[in-house]
C-alpha cells in the first residue's frame, strides 16, 4: 500500500470514527454529568479526523510530524473520556466495547504512522 493509499483510508476511517462518535453521543443519557463528558468525547473524538486530514495537507515534514502528533493526542483523550464514561457508570461496558476497541487500534495505527514518521521512513 503506498502512502497516498494509506492516507485516503486513514482519512475514510477517521472520518467514520467521528460520525460513530456523534451517534455515540446523541444517545448518552440526559444527566449533567453524561452531557459535560460527552460533549468532551464529542470535541475530541471529532477532531481526530479533522486533524488527520490537517496532516494530510501539511506543508513540511515538521508540519506533518506535529499535526499527526494533535492527532495521537486527541484520539487518546477520546479514549479517556470513553473510559470516564464507563467507569463512572453513566455507559455499560458492553455499549463502549467496539468504540472503545476501535478508538485504541486507531491510537496504535496513529502513534506508529508518528513514530516511522520522526525516523524519516
Amino acid at each position: 500500500m503506498t502512502n497516498l493509499e494509506f492516507a485516503k483510508q486513514m482519512q475514510a476511517r477517521t472520518k467514520t470514527f467521528a460520525v460513530r462518535v456523534i451517534r455515540m453521543f446523541q444517545r448518552l443519557p440526559k444527566t449533567d454529568e453524561a452531557r459535560i463528558l460527552g460533549k468532551q468525547v464529542l470535541r475530541s473524538g471529532t477532531s481526530v479526523a479533522a486533524n488527520y486530514r490537517a496532516a494530510c495537507r501539511s506543508k513540511s515534514r515538521a508540519d506533518f510530524i506535529s499535526k499527526l502528533g494533535t492527532t495521537v493526542e486527541e484520539t487518546d483523550e477520546t479514549l479517556l473520556w470513553l473510559e470516564l464514561l464507563e467507569e463512572s457508570g453513566i455507559v455499560p461496558a458492553p455499549k463502549l466495547q467496539d468504540i472503545k476497541a476501535e478508538t485504541d487500534e486507531l491510537l496504535r495505527v496513529l502513534s506508529t504512522s508518528l513514530d516511522t514518521a520522526k525516523r524519516g521512513r
